[in-house]
């Protein structure tokens, strides 16, 4: 029996907008709890809205902060009517921010 293990890496954030920007996502209670709703099972801004009683709009525009700063993986596909599918699934796996002599974030991705 094989037993499959997933790699992790981290990547440290270095510009201040991007330091901003996932600090501004840490302290957004949506984007909070889409996070933790997409963290195992990939699934689409419907089922995050209905799962999470989170308005569709607001689902849509915080994934779009959340695929900016590349903490969603997207998968999906486009029907032969032009409807869009898609599903997300969150790459991280934890978030670590440090403020020492200057401020520091590291990101660890599963």
């Amino acid at each position: 029996m094989l037993i499959e293990q997933k790699k992790q890496y981290s990547d440290e954030v270095n510009s201040s907008e991007d330091i901003s920007s996932i600090l501004w996502i840490l302290s957004d209670s949506y984007c909070r709890t889409i996070l933790r709703n997409i963290r195992d099972v990939p699934k689409s801004c419907m089922e995050i809205s209905v799962g999470c009683k989170i308005p569709i709009s607001t689902v849509y525009r915080r994934m779009q902060h959340l695929q900016d700063q590349k903490l969603v993986h997207t998968s999906g596909t486009i029907s032969s009517d032009g409807k869009k599918y898609f599903l997300y699934k969150s790459k991280i796996r934890s978030i670590h921010a440090l403020f020492d002599d200057k401020l520091a974030v590291n990101i660890i991705y599963s």
